[in-house]
């Protein structure tokens, strides 16, 4: 029962990294397509994680209510709704439409983390939980390095010669019946059975914001996502604007960028058993740094393979702040969970604000957002050890 349940969670983990990191390939497209600036191609980060800041607390109660199963099969069919209205959003070629669009499929997958990450936590043993959720992070991270190469093929390829977003309808359609078909699928699996609080037990939201450990793990995952997504969201651009490439061929480079994660995850699972995991968070983040600040002072390719590596340095960071976050928390870690779920709303704000950045000082100067974001969980890191 313990090992489907795990395998369940990856197979959730790899569609969740998948239907996220294709964004990073819609954002170059649809800013072609409507004639967008940085700032309101940024608008579909916003719109996706912003679902994050405002559906995570509400789905943490859904989940008290329903558990941690049949939350998971809602998560998956408010997702596949959402890529469904992908159809009406090309078919009255407004932008609008598809920004809402992008919220409820968000609404959804929020839904899948605040239910999956803190299972996958508290299913086995608590010194191996960073461990655990790296691994099925590592398969959240494969779904994000196949994404670029199947949003280049399927939509980015029709870019020179479409003159509206048809090219996403197809595509989207097939995800929207692959989550349903893993709905009907998880919602007949057996899971293992996990205790949660009495209502006794049950701490109130203000209560657990008390807890200056969980305070800094939102703040952690808040740079951490806003951070990563600000890179990924605008690498194509990136690449564009430094090198002879075209959008497509910038494409597979996002793909590395991402498959640098899901490496570092891989890896991840022996460095967090044998370190403490402050101090491989720290470490992972003053490289990041160094290799951004790299970066935009350097040219030609080598800045774009400095930028790609910081994927390998956020590896371990998402599943690490979260463990570190909720730690200590037992019967809490639902709510808790609830709370560090709302802090992905970092993916919303941060690359609207490098969006901004790069319309008023250029793109090279707005990496520099991202790196006061791996400063702070650097210093999270080290106080964590």
């Amino acid at each position: 029962m313990y090992r489907k349940a795990l395998t369940s969670l990856t197979i959730l983990f790899f569609m969740m990294g998948f239907i996220t990191c294709l964004n990073d390939i819609l954002v170059p497209f649809l800013k072609e397509i409507f004639e967008l600036d940085y700032t309101q191609a940024a608008l579909v980060q916003f719109c996706f994680f912003a679902a994050y800041g405002l559906t995570s607390i509400p789905a943490s109660r859904l989940m008290e209510k329903i558990g941690y199963q049949k939350s998971m099969v809602v998560g998956f069919i408010l997702a596949s709704f959402g890529c469904l209205l992908f159809f009406p959003a090309v078919s009255f070629h407004a932008y609008p439409l598809f920004l809402m669009a992008f919220f409820i499929l968000a609404s959804g997958v929020v839904i899948l983390q605040v239910a999956a990450n803190p299972f996958v936590s508290v299913i086995g043993p608590e010194e191996t939980a960073s461990s655990r959720l790296t691994m099925v992070q590592a398969f959240n991270s494969f779904g994000t390095f196949l994404a670029p190469f199947f949003g280049s093929y399927f939509i980015l390829s029709k870019l020179d010669v479409a003159s509206d977003a048809s090219s996403v309808k197809y595509p989207y359609l097939l995800i929207a019946v692959v989550l349903v078909l893993i709905a009907i699928v998880l919602a007949r699996l057996e899971f293992p059975k996990v205790e949660t609080a009495h209502d006794s037990e049950k701490r109130g939201w203000m209560d657990l914001l008390k807890e200056a450990n969980l305070v800094m793990g939102m703040i952690g995952i808040f740079t951490y996502v806003g951070a990563e997504v600000a890179i990924g969201s605008f690498l194509v651009n990136y690449i564009v604007e430094i090198s002879p490439m075209s959008e497509t061929q910038a494409a597979t480079y996002v793909a590395l960028y991402w498959g640098g994660a899901m490496a570092g995850r891989f890896l991840g699972i022996y460095t967090l058993k044998e370190f403490s995991p402050g101090k491989v968070l720290a470490t992972h983040s003053l490289l990041a740094i160094a290799l951004i600040l790299f970066s935009i002072t350097s040219k030609g390719m080598i800045a774009v393979y400095a930028l790609i590596l910081v994927g390998f340095c956020n590896s371990i960071m998402f599943p690490t702040i979260f463990t570190l976050g909720i730690k200590g928390l037992d019967k809490s870690a639902q709510k808790a969970s609830g709370l560090l779920a709302t802090s992905i709303l970092g993916g919303a704000i941060i690359p609207v604000a490098t969006g901004m950045m790069a319309d008023g000082v250029g793109l090279r100067m707005a990496f520099l957002l991202p790196v006061l974001c791996y400063a702070y969980i650097c210093l999270f890191g080290i106080k964590s050890r």
